[in-house]
């Protein structure tokens, strides 16, 4: 009996023994299972994959060549880090964050700058032309009719000083004039020992008539003191220059009759000139009277002159879109002469401002974006707004971007094109073996086709 039992619960723990181990046995199988399902869904992921160099779109999971152009295809990079798009987003439609290798940004020679805060200045460039300054012109003309004698300055272009003599007129006018005025004069010697008042003071007055009447033809009191002490009437006039400068008009010969009032010379003082430029109606905002200028000649690069707006036009012309805006320049040397070309820079200071390198900012016409470069090598694309270009080298920084910011200065044109392409795959595949499968597909149907037509 006992020895039934014992046999009976040995069969018993036999049987449970054999259920244990083929429990662990299904529980082997399927972790191995597991694992080797994981390792081809890991194996899948990281399969390299490769394209053509010339048409990035044609992808295949194996060796080959392009069924477009029929180039051998080369290994596609595999991005750097995890999560790149999360970490760094892109908010630039048909771009996305890329990873580069450091041997990739020496090779494309990409260069980068800061952004941040300086003193800026907005310069306004603009080429103006030389001009008289309209307040030191001197037309001289004669106050009475007669004929040129003789001509002391006799060409356009002369230098004059002030007080030199011009030229010489005869004119019957004066000297029938100047003996009225000696007549005035012995008439009131006569007249002065008169015992009645009225008659010395008429014999006063007459002479002041005669000696006004010879002022207002300009002659200098220097010349009726001549006629004074001779007794006698000068027989021509004699004009001098009122002011130094140079003769830009001569319109007399020897000989010439002259009206009363007609102009003779123009004299121009150039010791200080203008500068006429015109400005884009955009910049007005940026130009008032009193600011600072400097100009530059082409014949002499290395000499600046600094003057100031004296006069915005209060108009804005139809057809260009510009405002005149002169400027008035001390002229040493008489270096600027008038119709000159001359290139015009005007500084607006705007104070302290949040700029980037003008280099770093590209413009697809509606949007204007930069790469961020990142330590890690991601390439970040980041739409900013700007404002005006200022220091020749910067734009100011409205908004997009923050103190600090590195941004790519220089091959940032090969590194849009890397992020368009990268961008551009990942909206194309679904996963990127199946698109290069399709696409070896639609090219080996093309070479069927192109083979049959042969």
């Amino acid at each position: 009996m006992n020895s039934t039992k014992g046999s009976a619960l040995r069969r018993a723990w036999f049987w449970i023994l054999i259920l244990f181990v083929i429990i662990g046995a299904g529980v082997t199988i399927n972790a191995v299972k597991n694992r080797s399902g994981a390792g081809e869904i890991a194996s899948q992921e990281e399969k390299q994959l490769y394209q053509c160099p010339m048409h990035p779109d044609f992808i295949l999971d194996h060796p080959g060549v392009c069924g477009i152009c029929g180039m051998n295809l080369v290994p596609m990079e595999k991005e750097g880090g995890e999560g790149a798009q999360d970490m760094y987003p892109s908010d630039v439609a048909d771009h996305t964050t890329i990873y580069l290798t450091p041997e990739k940004i020496q090779l494309i020679g990409v260069r980068t700058g800061k952004v941040e805060t300086m003193d800026t200045n907005q310069v306004i460039r603009a080429v103006g032309t030389v001009q008289e300054d309209e307040t030191r012109l001197h037309t001289i003309n004669a106050k009475i009719e007669g004929w040129v004698e003789k001509l002391y300055v006799n060409f356009e272009g002369e230098t004059v000083k002030k007080g030199q003599s011009l030229l010489t007129i005869y004119s019957p006018e004066l000297v029938s004039t100047q003996e009225e005025y000696l007549l005035a004069l012995r008439s009131r010697e006569r007249l002065g020992d008169s015992q009645f008042p009225e008659i010395a003071e008429s014999g006063e007055r007459l002479v002041e008539a005669s000696r006004t009447r010879l002022k207002l033809w300009d002659i200098p009191d220097s010349e009726i003191a001549r006629v004074e002490k001779s007794g006698r009437p000068l027989r021509t006039l004699t004009i001098y220059a009122p002011a130094s400068g140079i003769v830009t008009q001569k319109l007399v010969n020897p000989g010439m009759r002259i009206m009363a009032g007609a102009p003779l010379y123009e004299v121009a003082d150039l010791s200080r000139v203008w500068v006429e430029a015109s400005i884009y109606e955009n910049e007005a905002g940026s130009v008032k009277l009193g600011d600072s200028a400097s100009i530059m000649l082409d014949a002499y690069p290395n000499k600046k002159w600094n003057g100031r707006i004296v006069f915005v036009s209060p108009v804005i012309d139809s057809q260009t879109r510009t405002i005149m805006v002169r400027f008035d320049f001390a002229n040493p040397g008489l270096i600027l002469k008038p119709g000159m070309f001359v290139n015009v820079d005007l500084e607006n200071p705007l104070g302290e401002q949040l700029v980037v390198p003008f280099e770093a900012v590209l413009d697809s016409g509606d949007r204007k974006f930069v790469f961020i470069y990142h330590e890690d090598g991601h390439f970040q694309p980041r739409i900013v707004q700007l404002g005006e270009k200022v220091n020749d080298e910067y734009y100011i920084v409205n908004s997009g971007l923050e103190a600090g910011d590195t941004v790519v200065t220089s091959g940032n044109f090969l590194v849009d094109s890397e992020s368009r392409l990268k961008s551009s795959n990942k909206n194309q595949s679904m996963p990127g073996m199946d698109m290069g499968d399709d696409k070896s597909m639609k090219a080996e149907g093309t070479a069927d086709t192109t083979q049959q037509n042969q």
